[in-house]
């Protein structure tokens, strides 16, 4: 039998219960697939809860890229000094480093999906 040169990674379904939540003052982060939750070696996945007229802070992640995919509301996304208004079923991909926010322009809670290209990314400014 040949030997494989893919290494065993991590995976695995998270429960709807097992969701981990983290409650902002704007809104709120939850958490579907990341290394801290013991189902990825590769990826972090989530979403995000804006709540209306409120934004998430000036941030940016120094050891990952970010891709962004609203599935309900209307935002006001930066990636440094440029702004692109963002409605349901818009992606933006955002460069490793790259200063960004999405600020909640609609009169409803947005939701985004937020991916990561890491399992344990890092945010400066948050």
């Amino acid at each position: 039998m040949a030997e494989s040169n893919h290494e065993t990674r991590r995976g695995g379904r998270t429960a709807s219960a097992d969701v981990r939540v983290e409650p902002q003052p704007w809104g709120r982060l939850e958490w579907m697939v990341s290394g801290a939750q013991g189902n990825s070696d590769t990826l972090t996945i989530g979403k995000c809860f804006i709540l209306p007229g409120q934004s998430n802070p000036v941030h940016h992640h120094p050891n990952c890229d970010e891709v962004l995919h609203v599935l309900k509301g209307l935002i006001r996304h930066r990636v440094g000094d440029e702004y692109v208004e963002m409605a349901p079923g818009d992606t933006i991909s955002i460069p490793m480093g790259s200063v960004h926010n999405a600020e909640n322009i609609g009169e409803d809670t947005c939701e985004l999906l937020i991916c990561f290209d890491t399992a344990s990314r890092e945010v400066v400014g948050e």
